[in-house]
């Protein structure tokens, strides 16, 4: 049984097709034939822009020349409102002062700091989810806030404040999609971008929120009473270069991006890890058992003992990145596969591509937790496994994900079952992350 596909994975489409479809959804834009192209070009009277999925390219742009692809401005355009200035959409100086106080909170040794609030998180989770058919990606937005809030700043999801936050996020998650249209085609710059006034109204209080509790945080330090988090990490570290740490306003900026990137991302992923193991109950047998070494209570080596699950998370990634596309503008001409891509040309990079390239991947479509230890698995995590990106812009909280993913997966295993629900078959779509069009909704029951 193979995993769910877009609703549409058309061999070829007509331009008018393929605009009308990507206003839908841009997964189920993508023709059949770049699941085994190297590269392709989108020609039309408007625009040139280029979808990568071969690996040495993929390197050369993330791994060894970043600094001269860097992110597109236009990538931001829908998420401007909510996002402002971080760390997700800066490029250059600003961008590397940003990562040079942020990445000290995600070293290793915080993370096992994070531990605790991670396993209080799934605890509640457990306790929270009922049994019947559900819908899950639901359940995982909460468990993955509450996640975010306790690690970030030591306050559960029922806190009022993080439950308005998101409340007012599961609005705006969906009215925006991953890359707009402009961002996609090059629209050029002097061209007037609009918002819907609910998305800048929602994004409005989301920030206003954040800003709250920011500035209770603020003096929370300055009185000697902060909880050693993520939150107080990266608030009193200080850039090596410049002596300074963030402003208000910059840090509210960061809880954003660290409030999408680590609460929207792990409860897509988590979600489709719970949809394919109901489509594999062998695999959910095998989970469950390895998930009785949690028996011995919230210690951080239990961890290195999920091996199994780390591999099942690791499959979902491969087959439902959170983030199925980047795109990246050239700073200079270049030539891919012999042809010439002008100064400000649009590369993108499809992990969703990439990590089903036909030409790569054994059995692409396939969900197989087993091929991680193959020659060919190793091979591909290597050259064509990108979840987090790569290189200098490698996603800061991909530790943290992958401590975070196998543990509330094995948790929940440990307490509940799930199982297909007959005529409820998700359709992948991408709005900031890769979501099931209707939801996944999944029969629940206690084991």
């Amino acid at each position: 049984m193979l995993p769910p596909k877009p609703a549409s994975r058309p061999e070829r489409v007509s331009f008018l097709r393929y605009m009308r479809l990507f206003r839908q959804d841009i997964l189920s834009a993508q023709p059949a034939k770049l699941y085994r192209a190297w590269m392709a070009e989108f020609r039309t009277p408007f625009f040139r822009s280029y979808m990568i999925n071969q690996p040495d390219l993929v390197r050369t742009v993330l791994n060894e020349r970043p600094g001269d692809f860097p992110k597109s401005d236009r990538i931001s355009e829908g998420l401007r409102p909510l996002l402002g200035n971080s760390v997700f959409v800066t490029n250059g100086e600003t961008w590397k002062r940003q990562r040079r106080i942020i990445d000290p909170a995600f070293e290793g040794g915080r993370l096992r700091d994070a531990f605790p609030a991670m396993w209080a998180a799934g605890e509640a989770a457990v306790a929270r989810l009922g049994e019947g058919e559900t819908e899950i990606e639901q359940e995982t937005s909460f468990a993955a806030a509450d996640v975010i809030f306790r690690t970030l700043f030591s306050i559960p999801i029922e806190d009022e404040i993080a439950g308005q936050v998101f409340t007012e996020f599961r609005e705006y998650q969906r009215s925006q999609p991953l890359l707009n249209l402009a961002a996609f085609v090059s629209v050029p710059r002097w061209v007037p971008r609009f918002f819907r006034k609910e998305t800048k109204k929602t994004a409005k209080s989301i920030r206003a929120l954040i800003t709250k509790l920011t500035t209770q945080r603020i003096d929370a330090i300055k009185a000697g009473t902060a909880p050693d988090d993520l939150a107080t990490k990266i608030m009193t570290t200080k850039d090596p270069e410049t002596g300074l740490a963030f402003t208000t306003e910059e840090m509210v900026d960061q809880v954003a991006i660290f409030f999408l990137a680590g609460h929207e991302t792990s409860a897509s992923a988590l979600a489709w890890t719970l949809y394919l193991i109901a489509m594999h109950p062998e695999w959910q047998d095998k989970l469950a058992a390895e998930a009785s070494v949690l028996e011995q209570g919230p210690d951080v080596g239990v961890l290195s003992k999920l091996r199994l699950s780390r591999d099942v998370f690791r499959e979902a990634l491969r087959l439902y990145p959170p983030v199925p596309m980047m795109v990246r503008e050239t700073t200079c001409p270049e030539n891919f596969r012999d042809r010439d891509i002008k100064e400000g040309g649009m590369v993108v990079i499809s992990p969703w591509h990439l990590h089903r390239q036909e030409r790569l991947w054994d059995n692409p479509d396939g969900f197989d937790p087993t091929r991680w230890a193959t020659e060919n698995g190793k091979t591909c995590q290597r050259d064509a496994y990108i979840p987090f990106s790569s290189g200098a812009r490698v996603c800061p909280g991909a530790g943290f994900a992958m401590f975070e993913g196998p543990l509330l997966l094995s948790m929940l295993l440990r307490a509940f079952r799930f199982d297909l629900v007959d005529g409820k078959t998700p359709v992948p779509v991408a709005h900031l992350t890769v979501r099931a069009k209707d939801g996944i909704t999944l029969n629940v029951s206690r084991r």
